[in-house]
C-alpha cells in the first residue's frame, strides 16, 4: 500500500482526496519508481479542484512530474536504483501521475537524472523550469541574442515566468517582467528583471501595430497580452509563446509578421522528443544552484496539496511548488 492523491468522477460528484492505494492499482508500465518528489502545477490544480477538463479517465492520481527511483524496471534504459525524472506525456491526466509515493510509467516517458541536480532540485524546477528553458531555447534559434535588446516575460510571478527571468539574466539578457502583483517586484528584480511593468499594460485590446519596445518575449499568458507583444516586438523580433493564463483566444493582427517579419515560436513540453528534453535539462543544470531554487520555490507536504491547489488557482501562490510525497 502507498499513499497518493485521487481524483473520482461519478454520481456523487467530482472529488480529490489523500488516500491509501494498493499497487495492483497502478497502470500498466514497464518501470514502476518509487517516487521521492513531485509538484504542483496550474495543470494540476485545475485537475484537482475540477475547474477545467484536464482529466481525460477516472479514478486518476493528478501530478505531471515525477522524480524518483526505479523499483522495477523491464525497460532497456533503465534498471533498479536508477534516479529518473519525468515531465509531461499525459501523465497525471491520462495516465497516473506523479502525486503519490509509486508510479508505474511508460519508459520512454522518462529521463535520467540530470547530473548536478537532487530529486529535490529537479521538483523545484519541474515542468514550469522545463518550459521557460525550452522558451529560451526556440528564441536563441531564432537568433535573438542579448545584443538584440529587451526581453519581455509575462506572467513573470509564476513558475514558468520566474524561471524564464532567471534564465535570461543569466545568459546576458536584459528583461522586463510584467505581473499583477506589483507588491513582488523586488523579488522580480532579485531574479534579474531590469524592469517591472504592469501587466494592464498589456491586457486590454490593442492596436494591430504598436511602438517597437522588445527584441524578443516569453509569454505564458495569451489573448490579448499575445497580441499586445507581437504589435510590439521590434523588426523581425520572436514571441515564444508557452501559456493561456489570460484565454485560448489570440485577438491579433497579421501586421506584425507581414510588416516587421515577426516570429510567434509555439513551445509545448508534453510531447517533446527525448533529444529536446535532454537539452533543456543540461542546460537547466548549468544555471540553477541553490539560491536560486530557494527563491523560486517552497515544500509543502502531500496532504497539503489540495488545498494548495486552490490557492494556486486563486493566484495567491508565488513560484513553484514542491510536494515532498512521503511526508
Amino acid at each position: 500500500m502507498f499513499n497518493g492523491i485521487l481524483i473520482e468522477k461519478n454520481e456523487q460528484g467530482y472529488r480529490a482526496g489523500c488516500t491509501s492505494l494498493d499497487e495492483a492499482q497502478l497502470p500498466a508500465g514497464d518501470v514502476q519508481v518509487r517516487v521521492e518528489y513531485s509538484t504542483l502545477n496550474y495543470k494540476d490544480g485545475l485537475a484537482i479542484t475540477g475547474k477545467g477538463p484536464v482529466v481525460r479517465a477516472f479514478p486518476m492520481v493528478p501530478g505531471i512530474d515525477l522524480a524518483g527511483i526505479v523499483e522495477h524496471s523491464t525497460h532497456p534504459t533503465f534498471k533498479a536504483g536508477d534516479a529518473v525524472l519525468l515531465n509531461g506525456w499525459g501523465v497525471g491526466e491520462k495516465h497516473w501521475g506523479g502525486l503519490a509515493q509509486k508510479a508505474r510509467l511508460d519508459g520512454n516517458w522518462l529521463i535520467p537524472q540530470p547530473a548536478g541536480l537532487t530529486s529535490r532540485q529537479t521538483m523545484a524546477v519541474g515542468t514550469a523550469g522545463y518550459t521557460a528553458m525550452l522558451a529560451v531555447i526556440a528564441l536563441e534559434r531564432n537568433g535573438v541574442t542579448p545584443a538584440k535588446g529587451r526581453v519581455l516575460v509575462t506572467g513573470a510571478n509564476g513558475g514558468v515566468g520566474g524561471f524564464a527571468i532567471a534564465f535570461l539574466a543569466r545568459l546576458g539578457y536584459q528583461v522586463v517582467a510584467s505581473t499583477g502583483r506589483q507588491e513582488e517586484a523586488a523579488h522580480l528584480r532579485r531574479l534579474g528583471a531590469v524592469d517591472v511593468i504592469d501587466r494592464a499594460q498589456l491586457s486590454a485590446p490593442g492596436r494591430p501595430l504598436a511602438k517597437e519596445q522588445w527584441a524578443a518575449a516569453i509569454d505564458s499568458v495569451g489573448s490579448h497580452t499575445l497580441a499586445n507583444i507581437c504589435a510590439g516586438l521590434q523588426y523581425q523580433g520572436t514571441v515564444a509563446a508557452c501559456g493561456l493564463a489570460q484565454g485560448m483566444e489570440l485577438p491579433a493582427s497579421v501586421a506584425p509578421f507581414i510588416l516587421r517579419g515577426v516570429t510567434l515560436a509555439g513551445v509545448d513540453s508534453v510531447m517533446r522528443p527525448l533529444a529536446d528534453r535532454l537539452e533543456a535539462w543540461q542546460r537547466i543544470a548549468t544555471l540553477v544552484d541553490g539560491e536560486l531554487l530557494a527563491s523560486i520555490s517552497r515544500e509543502i507536504a502531500l496532504g497539503e496539496t489540495i488545498a494548495a491547489a486552490a490557492a494556486l488557482l486563486e493566484g495567491k501562490i508565488r513560484g513553484r511548488i514542491i510536494v515532498d510525497v512521503n511526508r
